[in-house]
């Protein structure tokens, strides 16, 4: 098999473009972006360095194959002739997913099947094996995904979804992805030397990605991976990797990031999670209120996902919210302030246009991301 493979990273609906960007910081420049996902060529050593340092895509997705199908014959002969026994070994545990849209091929249970079946039959000839597949060894999860007739395969390098950082020991009721939450710093242009302030931190994860890329920390680095436990993945590429992000961390850089929430008890979750993710005095956590905001910093950078105001009875109470904290950072005309809302009526409630606005989604709710720029100190 040769070094050379094309790798999927996935994405919600509005990162694509920042995942590309990060994907060609990582030095892979033959990048394609489609919705919802961004597909580069590069080696096997790119597996284990995109899985570490990839801050914004959801998994990254190792491409099998891909060609059409329209009847379950088609499926059956396409899959069992694509190499399987160049990646999953005799004991191999293969669980496959499937998924179908605007396809001939609308059953999923019976697509997945007929995947299934025939993996387990290209394995058994190429393995030797008369019987059965034990499944017993490490796991190679598939996905078989149908759109418009197009049938794409890809083995789940990742596991666990990459926002699963290993650091949120508590969460509260809404809690934010920490990959959103890392694309929202990436969207500013704060760079780790100027003041940083999340006044609706809830469980932390605002600051402590903001913290991880201020010191450039790795957000895979203390969590693991499936494809570790591949045979045809040396462990040299994992322990490389890992070497790289230890050198590339720069734990000296001295950072002025604050999270302050109404709700003690989210500032004590907040604290779990920076200690857990190592970060214990890099973050200073204050219980206060949003409006309550001080500071004698001459500029700096205030990113937050206050409450929308959803539930019927909140409503009323989130709008004054935004109309006193309009009001307070009128005061600090020299700070950007970045504010993720599902909120239409936020400018109007905030008392200012924005200097710009991007269309996000936080789980399925759909956001704008209101940009407002300082002006320039002179």
């Amino acid at each position: 098999m040769g070094n050379s493979i094309t790798l999927i990273a996935t994405a919600a609906m509005g990162l694509e473009a920042i995942v590309a960007k990060e994907v060609r910081q990582l030095g892979y420049e033959d990048v394609t972006v489609e919705n919802g996902k961004v597909i580069f060529q590069a080696d096997h050593q790119a597996i284990a360095r995109c899985n570490l340092w990839l801050r914004t895509a959801d998994r990254v997705k190792l491409l099998i194959g891909e060609f059409k199908a329209m009847t379950y014959d088609e499926l059956f002969e396409q899959t069992k002739a694509l190499p399987w026994e160049n990646y999953i070994p005799e004991d191999g545990k293969f669980p496959v997913n499937g998924k179908s849209h605007k396809s001939t091929l609308f059953s999923v249970p019976d697509c997945q099947a007929i995947v299934k079946k025939a993996i387990v039959e290209r394995l058994k000839q190429k393995h030797g094996v008369a019987n059965w597949l034990q499944e017993t060894g490490a796991e190679y999860k598939i996905e078989a995904a149908l759109l418009k007739d197009k049938v794409t395969v890809t083995l789940d390098t990742s596991g666990v979804g990459l926002h699963k950082r290993g650091y949120r020991t508590g969460q509260g009721d809404a809690p934010l992805k920490e990959t959103l939450a890392a694309a929202l710093v990436q969207l500013t242009n704060w760079r780790g030397d100027q003041p940083f302030y999340d006044l609706f931190c809830g469980s932390g994860t605002i600051p402590i990605e903001a913290a991880l890329i201020g010191q450039n920390i790795a957000p895979g680095f203390n969590r693991s991976f499936s494809a570790e436990e591949w045979d045809f993945i040396s462990s040299d590429i994992w322990d490389k990797a890992l070497e790289e992000a230890e050198d590339l961390a720069n734990y000296d850089q001295p950072l002025y990031i604050y999270g302050s929430d109404l709700d003690p008890k989210m500032i004590d979750i907040a604290k779990e999670n920076a200690m857990e993710a190592g970060l214990a005095d890099l973050v200073q956590w204050k219980q206060m209120q949003a409006t309550d905001f001080h500071s004698t910093h001459e500029g700096g950078y205030i990113v937050s996902n206050p409450p929308y105001g959803e539930r019927l009875g909140d409503k009323e109470a989130v709008e004054e919210m935004y109309r006193k904290l309009g009001s307070a950072l009128r005061n600090y005309p020299s700070w950007n302030v970045y504010i993720l809302t599902a909120n239409e009526k936020f400018e109007a409630l905030y008392g200012k246009e924005a200097s710009k606005k991007r269309k996000l989604f936080n789980a399925f709710i759909k956001t704008d991301y209101y940009q407002y720029f300082g002006k320039k100190q002179r």
